[in-house]
């Protein structure tokens, strides 16, 4: 755990209060579960994550007890805190749920047209995105780059919904692990380019004004990463069969 989490800036330099050193450790240890850099059923230990982050243990307990909150964590008295699992109908299920909710994300925001902002976010991801698929294949750190343009593209649009209650829904959704738009699934360059030409698509639809068409390439473009999420797990339990534990895909 101490390796999968970067080094927060030391506590004396900002003089920050608890309540904000506690977001501060919940962010980073929600970004390990949710990014599958933290295996399901492992134990996060009080005492590890303060000296990791440099931050006292109160802020680590607040922030534990939130995640807990939240449904990212179970706690066990004489055991702790430990990350929770989802079985693969749970990350299913949040998948489909989701393609309804972004579906309908989309629409509103065809609707009610693109701001400024959100058209520059969008426009800024895109871009971005071709360049890095235009080698044709993927180096070492792409991932990151490319889950940065896919949680920016997803995050600009359902910020153009302008609809609270949408979002709380499908902050929900992201908080089971591997179905987080942070979270890229079977990072295979075809894969990658197919779900970037959706994005396209969506945002032409959007940019258009065409509300139906917009939702229905969104709720497409989530099934389709549920379905390759399904094959790849299938195939790892036949190559790894003692394997339970859907954590840690890229």
């Amino acid at each position: 755990m101490a390796d999968l989490i970067e080094q927060t800036t030391d506590e004396s330099a900002g003089g920050t209060r608890a309540g904000n050193r506690a977001l501060s450790v919940m962010d980073r240890v929600r970004e390990a579960i949710l990014g599958g850099a933290v295996s399901a059923g492992e134990r996060l230990n009080e005492v590890q994550l303060s000296k990791t982050l440099s931050v006292s243990r109160t802020p680590v307990r607040a922030a534990l007890q939130a995640l807990a909150g939240e449904g990212l964590l179970d706690y066990a008295p004489n055991r702790g805190f430990t990350v929770r699992e989802f079985p693969l109908p749970a990350i299913v299920d949040a998948y489909d749920i989701r393609a309804a909710l972004e579906g309908v994300a989309v629409r509103f925001a065809a609707e009610r047209g693109l701001g400024d902002q959100e058209k520059e976010i969008i426009e800024r991801a895109l871009a971005a995105g071709d360049k890095l698929l235009e080698r044709g294949s993927f180096e070492a750190g792409d991932l990151t780059i490319y889950r940065d343009i896919n949680g920016d593209f997803h995050d600009a649009l359902l910020a153009a919904a302008g609809n609270r209650m949408l979002s709380e829904m499908i902050r929900i959704c992201h908080h089971v692990p591997v179905s987080s738009t942070r979270h890229i699934v079977v990072f295979e360059y075809h894969d990658v380019r197919r779900r970037h030409d959706d994005h396209h698509r969506i945002f032409e639809a959007v940019v258009a004004r065409e509300p139906w068409r917009a939702e229905m390439l969104m709720r497409e473009h989530v099934a389709s990463i549920k379905t390759s999420l399904v094959g790849y797990l299938s195939e790892r339990k036949k190559d790894h069969p003692g394997e339970g534990q859907p954590a840690r895909l890229a």
